[in-house]
């Protein structure tokens, strides 16, 4: 088949969904051209020894990367986000109806950002069967954040709900978010759960090294680790007050960046949480190491309704590389924890229930907690694996393009609908 994918992000951003989705695709025999931008995620600004044109394409046996332009300001602000995502949204309508003017089928890796580019794709190309893939349900934004925040904040849901009506299949990323979908005006016979996958070809259980023990461990006490984003979603405030209640039990080592790291960081010298460090943002390519290094990866997220539907992608990582898990998380993350034994979990928000947790990780003997993460690895490969998932979606493909074309979608296997 000719398959269009359109996603913001892709390589070398950390946008491997859609990355390795295109590589597999391709290697599966169908021809697959992805359209995209230029790649400024997180910071904002484009990377270094790229420059913004039109025109970049590269292309290998079966695969071709498009890229066009758009607005990358950098500061977070409401405008700034719009004006990124209306310019890729224009300079999508510009060049995406000839560049999938044959494909027969279309997958968008759907994001708050993707919204506006993918109405006006839809529309620009006719009855193309479209799969979206979501990964995030847009969240109203705090009424306090003013006028432009609500205003836009209106637009992006009607259209979120027009294209939702339009889509032929649409994946959501966590069993909780097919509700959300369906709210959010999906038909629910077009709905799936495919669950998001983690870059193999770096996640993978390893022995951790003498260099990422000394960087991890002060001495034998329980170490749980949080890897990634410190920002408002996370909440780990609440980790911090849970660490500093048992100072002489366990380290909590916060490993990453984000826009809370200031009031974390804050809030741990108030309360003389001594057993809190803090580590710079490392490279993917490290991360395997230090969680080897560690005893539990923590996965944080806040009450809040849209993030019960909310796997974060740590989950996966952690899974895949065989590490016991303690998740202080509601909906989604807690279930899949709990379900695949692969480590202990509370409620959001509530420290003492966390502090509970982190007492009775430091209590277990290091082979329950081997345990725990085989069982965690073995719940990856079944559920959550790269090859899991590229099925599931190959397969969704398959379905909405034999709709299309009036023709029976296989149940099974990889050849062509026709």
């Amino acid at each position: 088949m000719k398959i269009g994918i359109l996603s913001y992000h892709f390589p070398p951003e950390p946008a491997f969904i859609p990355g390795s989705l295109a590589e597999e695709l391709a290697a599966r025999g169908h021809e697959v051209r992805v359209l995209t931008g230029f790649p400024d995620y997180p910071g904002g600004h484009v990377y270094r020894g790229w420059r913004q044109r039109w025109r970049h394409q590269t292309r290998s046996e079966r695969l071709t990367v498009r890229r066009v332009p758009r607005y990358a300001g950098g500061d977070g602000s409401t405008r700034a986000r719009m004006a990124s995502w209306l310019s890729f949204a224009g300079s999508v309508a510009l060049t995406g109806p000839r560049y999938f003017h044959d494909i027969d089928a279309l997958y968008v890796l759907q994001l708050p950002a993707t919204t506006f580019a993918t109405a006006g794709l839809l529309r620009m190309l006719g009855r193309v069967p479209t799969v979206l893939h979501v990964q995030d349900v847009w969240a109203e934004e705090d009424p306090a954040r003013g006028v432009d925040a609500q205003r836009w904040s209106g637009r992006i849901g009607a259209t979120m709900r027009r294209i939702y009506q339009e889509a032929d299949g649409i994946a959501v990323s966590a069993p909780s978010m097919h509700g959300l979908a369906v709210d959010g005006g999906a038909d629910p016979r077009r709905v799936q759960v495919v669950l998001n996958w983690t870059d193999e070809r770096i996640f993978q259980p390893t022995e951790p090294s003498r260099a990422a023990r000394q960087l991890i461990r002060r001495d034998d006490r329980c170490v749980v680790m949080h890897a990634g984003t410190i920002g408002v979603r996370q909440g780990l405030e609440t980790a911090v007050r849970a660490a500093a209640a048992l100072d002489d039990r366990m380290d909590l080592v916060l490993l990453g960046s984000g826009a809370e790291e200031r009031r974390v960081r804050g809030l741990a010298a108030d309360l003389r949480a001594e057993n809190v460090r803090f580590v710079e943002r490392r490279s993917p390519l490290d991360m395997p190491d230090l969680y080897a290094a560690a005893d539990y990866q923590l996965v944080m997220l806040r009450d809040l309704p849209e993030l019960h539907g909310t796997v974060p992608g740590k989950l996966q990582a952690a899974l895949s590389c065989a590490s016991p898990v303690v998740a202080s998380a509601g909906g989604d993350t807690v279930e899949l924890v709990e379900r695949a034994r692969a480590g202990l979990s509370c409620p959001p928000e509530d420290w003492a229930a966390l502090a509970d947790r982190f007492w009775l990780a430091s209590t277990i003997p290091p082979p329950a907690r081997v345990d725990m993460g085989r069982r965690g690895r073995e719940a990856y490969l079944r559920e959550m694996s790269l090859r899991a998932g590229v099925d599931r979606v190959e397969q969704l493909i398959y379905q909405v393009a034999g709709k299309a074309r009036g023709v029976a979608s296989p149940v099974t296997g990889r050849q062509s609908p026709t």
